[in-house]
């Protein structure tokens, strides 16, 4: 968790970020509301003129002005304090928002945002279970009622667990670059020789994981040649209908002139969100696109890792990911994932995130990793 002064700086700019985009949204109603000729599907360029074009360029310059002097005074106040201890709700909290406006805190340097790291329990073994969480999520939710697949697959499997904690609000590709650099180095430095890897992913996390073995691959990475198996715990490897819909509530609200500024807030959901879409994982499935224009599955054709066990495993009552794509499977058969029927498997009468504790799933992942 970062320190307690670095998230009231961080939380601070984030309120000054909402009065510019809250100024623009209202300024761009104002504007169009105005120009009463206009047909539906047209708009202004959000901008009004004279006295009141001048009125919002002055509450913009103000709080911009109040932004840099209170950032400033928060930076010189914040000191490196090692003791602050973490809680688990403040983490909760910044994982969320993380998962939201992620690609923002990063791009604004904004003290909230996650960096990435690896988080290794227990001493070194030979072979390491590395533990990938979902969207607005953190490490430590591995931990659920009382149950934590790592913790359990260490007691019984002697493996040792490394969790991922990462901004889930970057782009998919972004993470699965860094995440394939910080695997390569982590297996680089492991004190036991030849050091086996099987991964573990949650959501979002298995994502991740595909795209880290694309760029592992891509670069020439040694670790991917020690990735024995993948195990995906309700991934969206086709994409979640939930942020298809976001883009009719972006449709809808760009009819009218008068509501398209409200288009805005929509597209504040974070790269992560807008990649959930169809299942980004490289930059070219995102790149020279407008993230929040309705189109159709532009992704490069990505197969499951070659060489390397795969296995997928969905949940019945899952609201987030259909059992289809948590499956691999696609209308298009050039799509569909290599699943082997064996390698598939459905819970029955659980939800999204009862994959992460219930005692079959878990019975499921040992009998895999074994």
């Amino acid at each position: 968790m970062p320190h307690p002064r670095s998230v009231a700086r961080g939380a601070t700019r984030l309120a000054f970020d909402a009065v510019e985009q809250l100024s623009r949204i209202v300024e761009g109603m104002h504007a169009n509301i105005a120009a009463l000729s206009l047909p539906l599907g047209a708009g202004t360029n959000g901008r009004t003129r004279g006295v009141t074009g001048f009125v919002y360029d002055s509450i913009r310059t103000v709080n911009a002005g109040a932004r840099a002097l209170l950032d400033d005074a928060l930076g010189r106040l914040e000191v490196d304090d090692a003791s602050a201890n973490p809680h688990a709700q403040a983490d909760t909290r910044i994982a969320i928002l993380n998962g939201v406006l992620g690609d923002h805190l990063a791009a604004t340097e904004n003290p909230l945002a996650i960096p990435m790291r690896l988080r290794s329990v227990g001493e070194p073994r030979r072979r390491i279970v590395l533990l990938i969480h979902g969207l607005c999520m953190h490490d430590r939710q591995w931990q659920r009622n009382g149950h934590d697949h790592g913790a359990a697959l260490a007691l019984e499997l002697g493996m040792t667990p490394v969790y991922l904690h990462y901004n889930s609000g970057r782009h998919v590709s972004e993470n699965g670059r860094e995440l394939a650099a910080q695997i390569e180095a982590l297996l680089e430095r492991w004190p036991e020789p030849d050091p086996e890897l099987a991964i573990l992913a949650h959501s979002m996390g298995g994502l991740v994981a595909r795209s880290a073995c694309h760029f592992g691959a891509q670069a020439g990475h040694a670790w991917p040649t020690r990735l024995s198996r993948l195990v995906f715990l309700g991934t969206p490897h086709h994409g979640s209908p939930l942020e298809r819909g976001g883009t009719w509530v972006d449709l809808l609200l760009g009819v009218s002139p008068y509501t398209s500024p409200l288009a805005r807030l929509g597209w504040l959901r974070s790269a992560g969100i807008t990649d959930l879409r169809h299942g980004n994982l490289r930059d070219e499935d995102w790149q020279g696109h407008h993230r929040f224009a309705r189109s159709g599955d532009r992704r490069a054709i990505t197969p499951l890792p070659a060489g390397v066990e795969c296995h997928a495993i969905a949940a019945s009552r899952d609201a987030l990911v259909p059992i289809s794509s948590a499956l691999g499977r696609h209308r298009d058969p050039a799509r569909s994932l290599a699943f082997a029927e064996s390698h598939s498997w459905v819970g029955t009468d659980m939800n999204h995130f009862d994959l992460l504790d219930r005692a079959e799933v878990y019975a499921r992942v040992r009998a895999i990793l074994r």
